[in-house]
């Protein structure tokens, strides 16, 4: 029996990574390689099913989910190709800005071909959340697509299911959206996914020991390049304003003193369409140790961008759904200060982590 039920708003690499995995983990001889919890509570991956699905590709919409999680422009790796049909199509979603301009100059295995089915209306959204007992509601739109992602949140709120927000369009941590899912009881985590080991947890676990290790960092920058829409998508620099701030902060936040605007630098940085959905990141500090003597540390990490969100959403579900069952609503402070890099408490990784696990336990409300 289904025991979590969930709807996706955009079948790209990000949910293929994550439908793929939930079948790849339903083997319960094999071993568990890439899960942070097995278990969390009575929950494993195997008990998450995809009931209700949104998108505005022509070469999705329509299709079951298990086939439109393979279709272009998706690029990221495939490592369970035997997705069985899961009987759900999808469905068309609403593009209001989740299509950037740009993208049209490209050709159509590389960017979003929008479908020519009519728009779905708010109403249409939640019918169907509403029909299909989707429990949350996971956001995985294009980076900038505020009215959109608004615009699935207020979905959400109408029909009563949780909200998982997986991009940096502020919701769970903004007080007014946040007040409304609390006064609602509805849980809500957000926002922007932190990967399980990307550029900026890897980024934040350094600066933190450099704070531990007595090294005063005093300039830094993180640059990034991929091949997948996102990084496709994000070539409009007007579409990053809350992007930059939410990887930047997520730094930040671990100094004691906080690094002047011009000393820090963090961010997408170009698109390459060859490394398709391989994400490497180029991570330089500067720094002063023991008798002002400067040191620097450079790293290059290299990483498949869409399993490493999974790895962390998978977590994100389950802590959801605990909350669902123990009828707690609001923001859930502790899983997201771990699973996100802008959630609304900013804590230190370490504390962040045993404030999720005290959660799942049960000694933690939120």
């Amino acid at each position: 029996m289904t025991k979590i039920k969930i709807a996706i708003a955009g079948i790209g690499n990000c949910a293929s990574s994550l439908i793929q995995g939930i079948e790849y983990y339903k083997a319960e001889d094999k071993e568990p390689i890439g899960l942070m919890h097995r278990d969390i509570g009575e929950y494993r991956p195997k008990d998450i099913k995809v009931v209700a699905a949104f998108d505005i590709d022509a070469r999705k919409v329509g299709k079951d989910v298990a086939e439109a999680i393979f279709a272009p422009p998706n690029c990221t790796a495939t490592f369970c190709p035997d997705v069985p049909p899961t009987g759900v199509k999808v469905k068309m979603g609403r593009v209001l800005d989740g299509v950037s301009d740009h993208m049209k100059n490209y050709g159509e295995n590389y960017t979003f071909v929008v479908s020519r089915e009519p728009e779905a209306t708010k109403a249409d959204i939640v019918k169907e959340l509403k029909d299909s007992g989707a429990e949350m509601l996971l956001n995985y739109l294009p980076v900038g697509s505020e009215k959109a992602v608004r615009f699935y949140a207020e979905c959400a709120l109408e029909a009563g299911v949780a909200l998982i927000n997986n991009m940096p369009v502020f919701i769970a941590s903004n007080p007014e959206w946040a007040k409304r899912f609390e006064e609602k009881n509805i849980p809500i985590i957000g926002d922007d996914i932190k990967a399980q080991l990307g550029a900026t947890i890897t980024h934040r676990v350094l600066a933190d020991l450099f704070e531990k290790r007595g090294v005063k960092l005093e300039r830094t920058y993180q640059l990034n390049t991929g091949g997948n829409t996102d990084f496709l998508n994000m070539l409009n620099m007007n579409r990053l304003v809350s992007k930059r701030e939410s990887k930047t902060e997520a730094v930040q936040s671990v100094l004691s003193h906080r690094l002047a605007d011009e000393n820090i630098h963090i961010g997408p940085s170009d698109y390459v369409a060859w490394q398709k959905d391989n994400k490497v990141c180029f991570l330089r500090m500067e720094g002063k140790l023991f008798g002002n003597v400067p040191m620097n540390l450079e790293l290059r990490l290299s990483v498949e961008d869409s399993p490493n969100s999974a790895g962390v959403v998978i977590d994100a579900i389950r802590c959801c759904k605990l909350a669902l069952d123990r009828g707690i609503g609001g923001v859930l402070y502790s899983p997201a200060s771990y699973f996100m890099k802008h959630p609304a408490i900013q804590y230190p990784d370490d504390e962040a982590y045993r404030r999720t696990e005290e959660f799942i336990a049960g000694t933690r409300e939120r």
